[in-house]
């Protein structure tokens, strides 16, 4: 019982720098594995074939819609658990937990059935070339009909955030990022008596290295004593709990696969221009992921700490989380900035680019890193919305940035100036109107509920 004292108190009385860094840079840390592994992945399949590139570029959508419900699921455990703690509803945290499990399996089922059936009419929407279609479709098939392990393993990690637990979510993580970046050569080229698979291999890595960080994951929550408890003993679904996790949840799961339809929709407009075209978009994801995802880190870090005090109604401790939280993700968008700015050239030259996607993908990643910090403040402002059950206030802020500017002014700009670079210059319009959008919500918060929480002593 003295652990889990010490795991709630410190979100409602630690110094709030120490405390944020304290919970945020093992998540970064992770976070930043997870993009190298993102590389990793791609790095090797360049090696085979510049098709093979495409055809994982042209998947990006599905894993992402994957990633999506199973994280957004997760976040509206997280934020339950943390507002439950928060008000010292204990019995309430633990039920939240449990349903979270559960509900992570039901989401599995509809991707397993999906990679099973339903893939190849994706791929044939965007490419008719039969070789990338059917590599394509061999990699997300994997990738769906064995994600289990990937939809348990963020459930176990973000039940544990909740509770301002960073460290074994952050080795979680770890176990299944290094088990995949050690699988793909392997796999993917053949070695030490394996078949060279390539997609397949690059596939077969993925899931692998999920399935891993599972069954570690598992281990720890049964052998350890953690703030909450899972028991299926004598569980019976409370459909108020499901109400509540999905409140914040849903807009979540909503919010990441905008994600997927935009990226679908882009990958229409830019396919009309050429192959590469599309590629280079797939490869500024992977790369832009080790500027965001230690923003992402960041936010999981911040996530519990402000669901905590705005249930504990700590006004003050709220608000300083959100603006050192604005800080530190400024800073490090501003790092990614130069870099993308500097070495656009050396970051493309890491997937063997041909000349054709050097000239598109330069330019490329100039003009998009340019929303860099205008995304920093969106990303943080929305982590606050979820952390106090505002869902919505998140789903329209990236439904600005991913859906209602960003695809129709690269539609325009395509149709317009027939420039594929144009296209590029929907990002930064994008984040400037979400930043406003962001901006407004806010101060529509603040007034009509931040302003009258009562702040508690700091000590």
């Amino acid at each position: 019982m003295e652990e889990r004292e010490l795991s709630q108190n410190k979100m409602g009385t630690a110094r709030m720098f120490p405390l944020i860094l304290s919970m945020a840079v093992p998540a970064m840390f992770s976070m930043l594995v997870q993009a190298l592994y993102n590389i990793v992945d791609s790095y090797f399949v360049s090696q085979v074939s510049e098709k093979g590139l495409a055809a994982i570029s042209l998947a990006f959508p599905i894993q992402n819609l994957l990633i999506a419900f199973g994280v957004g699921t997760a976040v509206g455990v997280t934020s339950l658990i943390s507002r439950r703690l928060g008000q010292g509803r204990q019995d309430e945290a633990d039920s939240a937990a449990t349903h979270g499990i559960l509900l992570s399996l039901c989401t599995y089922v509809l991707f397993a059935l999906y990679g099973a059936f339903f893939t190849t009419p994706f791929f044939r929407m965007f490419e008719s070339d039969p070789e990338i279609v059917q590599m394509g479709d061999t990699y997300i098939s994997i990738c769906c009909i064995f994600s289990f392990g990937l939809f348990v393993e963020i459930s176990l990690e973000k039940i544990l955030q909740a509770t301002g637990n960073m460290i074994w979510p952050m080795i979680f993580q770890l176990v299944g990022a290094v088990s995949n970046i050690i699988l793909d050569p392997i796999l993917i080229f053949g070695m030490f008596g394996m078949p060279a698979m390539g997609v397949a291999g690059a596939a077969i890595a993925t899931v692998g290295g999920q399935i891993i960080a599972m069954i570690f994951s598992i281990v720890v929550v049964v052998l350890r004593e953690h703030a909450v408890r899972i028991t299926f003993r004598g569980f019976r679904p409370h459909w108020r709990t499901v109400r509540d996790i999905y409140t914040v949840g849903l807009p979540a799961i909503v919010m990441q696969s905008i994600g997927t339809v935009m990226t679908m929709a882009l990958n229409g407009i830019l396919s009309a221009f050429s192959t590469a075209a599309y590629t280079v978009f797939g490869l500024y994801f992977k790369l832009q992921s080790f500027v965001f995802m230690p923003v992402f880190g960041l936010t999981q870090g911040l996530m519990p700490i402000m669901g905590y005090n705005y249930g504990a109604r700590n006004k003050k401790r709220l608000l300083s989380a959100l603006k050192q939280g604005c800080v530190i993700a400024l800073i490090i968008m501003t790092l990614g900035l130069l870099v993308f700015l500097l070495f656009p050239a050396q970051l493309l030259g890491i997937f063997n680019a041909s000349r054709e996607l050097l000239e598109i993908g330069v330019p490329a990643l100039r003009i998009i890193a340019s929303c860099f910090l205008f995304a920093a403040l969106g990303i943080v402002s929305s982590t606050l919305f979820q952390a106090v059950g505002r869902g919505v206030y998140s789903l329209i802020v990236s439904l600005m940035r991913q859906l209602v500017v960003l695809v129709p002014a690269a539609w325009v700009l395509a149709r317009i100036t027939g420039e594929v670079n144009a296209v590029w210059w929907a990002f930064p319009i994008a984040e400037v109107f979400s930043l406003i959008a962001s901006i407004f919500l806010f101060l529509r918060l603040y007034r009509k509920e931040i302003r009258v929480l009562e702040t508690a002593r700091e000590r």
